[in-house]
């Protein structure tokens, strides 16, 4: 087959691809391969990719190790139905509930992605409690399925809810300190008593024997690497036990050592009911998603059937990938090397906050990063509006990509989250780039 040129590709993506999130046959960039950190256009234009494309190329693209299990697996079991057992699935389920923690997991039901994770982790939570509400938070983005998006929080939920939201959806505001005008390490105490006050209220109205389980991110992801003040999710943790609800914690995005943990949840003193993971397990070579569940949930089910399944639970090429990737964390202690790179990363972003007129807030975790873009810094004023129209971080993002630092942003955020395999040097080189764009909003863009 002739290969195809850079506009060729662009001419049948445009006619004929359903672009995501956006309006069709606009301008898109070809990619023409990628390794590393790195990835290329037709052009030769060498681009970063400091956003590991979207959080789920966490070691980096064309890993050797990764592609040639894919490689090997293929000349043996492309597929075998979930039905039946397979080497790397069991061997992946396993490796999955020991860096978990198999004092209180058990089990790992696999999916295709991230938002097929979160729907079955709903379904479950449903028919071990007998209860039908699911509460989620607003700041919040689970997935493009019908229940994980009434799940999301975020505009993104929109379509989901044409004619009415699916019913026992129910949304509560989780904080955001810098948004809400608190300052983070300050007010972290007031701040979550005031939150958790309010969702325990919440509770009372709607009737806590009636919720299933509470759902929500560890880190807040695509909506700006969220951070939970202090004692927040102890403090949900704690409202789960007294009402015996499920606690869901939504590992999709920041699973996998971006946060310098396996997930993120082990940061704080918690252990959820199930988690949901997805990207990170392959890094997105081959799509998968799974949850994993703790014993007691798993002994139900040996009692009870389990009313979920996918064609391609366990898909054997993904979870020969899967493996892979997983030995790759643990043979290259990538935890550590993510933690000796946070130190480079958050003084950086930290140093731009102090910096710009444009950054509000820097947040940081790991390689899990994002900054917080400003009209006016005394007041706050964020540089687009909640669901904005006209939007000005396009051109933001735009600027940024012309320099060849690929990354993305929700809302008035900047999210910093590139490969965990990045090394000081790489990391050195790129982050002054990020310097320049917010110079250029500095001097056009703020007040």
């Amino acid at each position: 087959m002739e290969e195809l040129t850079g506009e060729q590709v662009v001419q049948m993506h445009r006619e004929h691809v359903m672009q995501p999130w956006h309006k069709q046959g606009g301008d898109v960039t070809a990619i023409s391969k990628a390794d590393g950190i790195y990835f290329w256009d037709y052009a030769g234009k060498r681009y970063a990719d400091m956003s590991s494309l979207l959080v789920c190329s966490n070691l980096g693209h064309e890993l050797p190790e990764i592609v040639n299990a894919i490689k090997t697996q293929a000349d043996r079991i492309c597929f075998m139905s979930p039905a039946y057992a397979t080497e790397p699935k069991s061997r992946l389920a396993e490796k999955l509930v020991e860096v978990a923690g198999a004092d209180f997991y058990q089990r790992v039901f696999f999916t295709n992605g991230g938002a097929d994770a979160n729907e079955n982790a709903i379904k479950m939570a449903r028919m071990v409690t007998g209860r039908a509400k699911i509460l989620s938070c607003y700041r919040s983005y689970h997935g493009a399925t019908y229940a994980a998006s009434n799940a999301s929080g975020d505009w993104r939920r929109f379509a989901a809810e044409t004619g009415g939201s699916l019913p026992g959806f129910v949304h509560f505001m989780n904080a955001n300190m810098y948004e809400n005008g608190y300052t983070r390490g300050v007010d972290d105490a007031a701040v979550t008593a005031d939150y958790l006050q309010r969702l325990d209220e919440q509770l009372q109205y709607e009737g806590p024997t009636s919720v299933a389980a509470i759902i929500l991110e560890s880190v807040v992801g695509a909506n700006g690497v969220i951070l939970p003040p202090k004692g927040y999710l102890e403090g949900i943790r704690a409202l789960c036990d007294k009402y015996g609800i499920m606690m869901i914690c939504d590992e999709v995005m920041s699973g996998f050592a971006r946060t310098g943990k396996m997930f993120a949840w082990q940061n704080f003193d918690i252990k959820p009911d199930m988690f949901s993971f997805a990207k990170g397990v392959t890094c997105g070579y081959v799509p998968l998603g799974g949850v994993v569940v703790s014993k007691a949930i798993s002994d139900y089910f040996c009692d009870n059937v389990l009313q979920c399944g996918l064609t391609y639970s366990g898909h054997t090429l993904a979870c020969a990938a899967g493996v892979a990737t997983m030995d790759y964390y643990a043979e290259h202690d990538v935890c550590a090397h993510v933690m000796e790179m946070e130190a480079i990363l958050k003084p950086y972003l930290e140093s731009m906050q102090a910096k710009h007129r444009c950054v509000g807030e820097a947040r940081c975790i790991g390689l899990f990063a994002a900054l917080t873009i400003v009209k006016n810094k005394e007041t706050r004023e964020l540089m687009s509006p909640y669901h904005d129209a006209h939007s000005v971080m396009p051109t933001i993002m735009g600027k940024l990509m012309e320099k060849g630092f690929a990354t993305f942003g929700r809302e008035s955020n900047i999210n910093v989250c590139p490969p965990l395999t990045i090394t000081e040097e790489q990391l050195r080189e790129e982050l002054p780039k990020l310097d320049e764009v917010l110079t250029w909003v500095d001097e056009n863009l703020c007040d």
